[in-house]
């Protein structure tokens, strides 16, 4: 017989095998349109989870992190309208060049804390759109009129819509990402991350190279966020810098906290949430959208303070509580 603790390993086993069979199946009984919102989630996802590592795993608050995923939008775009890049190619070196440019911005930022380092971050997140902008450059970012992409053609061997493909393009992003992203965060790196983040007095006494991971720690989030922002982009088919303002990167810090701090699984709750709960909010009112959008946001704080993984995770310890009584 299986001990208990046997069992909840098999459990936190077959819930992602039964997320991703059921991720499979649902491009197959949705429409086109739902499945180009689904494939927006799953973007998202990629993004809250580098944003997560930086924030609720690091303990860095970025309210700039809008500013990587146009880096890495842009990144594609570029490859693929003016060099001629094949768009699957474009996703590896937009994440390359954010990485660098996370961890260069994060060397300079090692002397910012708490509300400084927000700050710092916001203003990159506003300054952004302006250079993207900027007169030296508008030959490759098509100043205000932005870049157009073609959607991708599925390959010939794959009986599958441009949509569907997409899709399944972007979930296999999700996977390596989050796969990726569980080893790292459940290792050496990971705990060092969580140690600076309650201790770094300690981590450092301890033999933690705060500034390198902290730095590194910036790096992999802003990589994570240019994967994301390469994707949505391909998705979109469009990428100008007025999609890029600051509510961009507060979206996604509000997505982090909806979905639960420090937690992987959370990314999916908080993609789910930015990418749905606006369109809710229009349905219910034409006139005041986001007031609507505020309410639903302050109910989630304050239902769930711990936000929907926290939530998920207090209710399965009551549940395995009870089946032990």
């Amino acid at each position: 017989m299986a001990s208990p603790a046997a069992r909840i390993d098999r459990r936190r086993f077959l819930v992602p095998v039964i997320a991703l069979a059921v991720a499979l199946v649902l491009p197959f009984v949705l429409g086109n349109y739902h499945v180009f919102q689904l494939t927006l989630v799953l973007v998202y996802a990629i993004a809250l989870l580098g944003l997560n590592m930086l924030t609720g795993f690091n303990g860095q608050i970025s309210l700039g992190h809008g500013a990587f995923y146009a880096i890495g939008a842009y990144t594609a775009a570029v490859l693929m309208d003016k060099g001629g890049v094949p768009y699957w190619a474009t996703i590896p070196v937009a994440g390359a060049v954010c990485l660098l440019a996370g961890f260069l911005f994060g060397l300079p930022a090692l002397r910012l804390e708490g509300l400084y380092l927000a700050l710092a971050t916001f203003a990159l997140g506003v300054a952004m759109p302006q250079i993207l902008k900027h007169k030296s450059i508008e030959q490759w970012t098509g100043g205000v009129m932005g870049v157009v992409i073609v959607k991708p053609d599925p390959p010939s061997w794959a009986p599958l819509s441009q949509d569907q493909w997409l899709y399944f393009f972007t979930l296999a992003w999700v996977v390596v990402a989050f796969v990726l992203g569980w080893n790292l965060l459940r290792g050496r790196i990971g705990r060092a991350m969580v140690a600076i983040r309650d201790q770094p007095i300690a981590a450092q006494a301890m033999g933690v190279n705060t500034a390198m991971v902290k730095s590194m720690t910036f790096g992999v989030s802003a990589m994570y966020t240019g994967v994301a922002g390469a994707l949505g982009a391909i998705a979109i088919q469009f990428v100008a810098p007025d999609s890029f303002t600051i509510f961009l990167s507060i979206t996604l810090l509000v997505g982090v906290v909806v979905g639960g701090l420090a937690s992987i699984s959370g990314a999916f709750f908080g993609a789910v949430f930015i990418q749905f709960v606006p369109n809710i909010a229009d349905k219910l009112s034409k006139a005041a959208p986001w007031a609507i959008y505020g309410v639903i946001l302050i109910a989630f704080m304050y239902l769930m303070p711990m936000g929907v993984a926290g939530l998920v995770r207090l209710v399965r310890a009551r549940w395995l509580r009870r089946r032990a009584a």
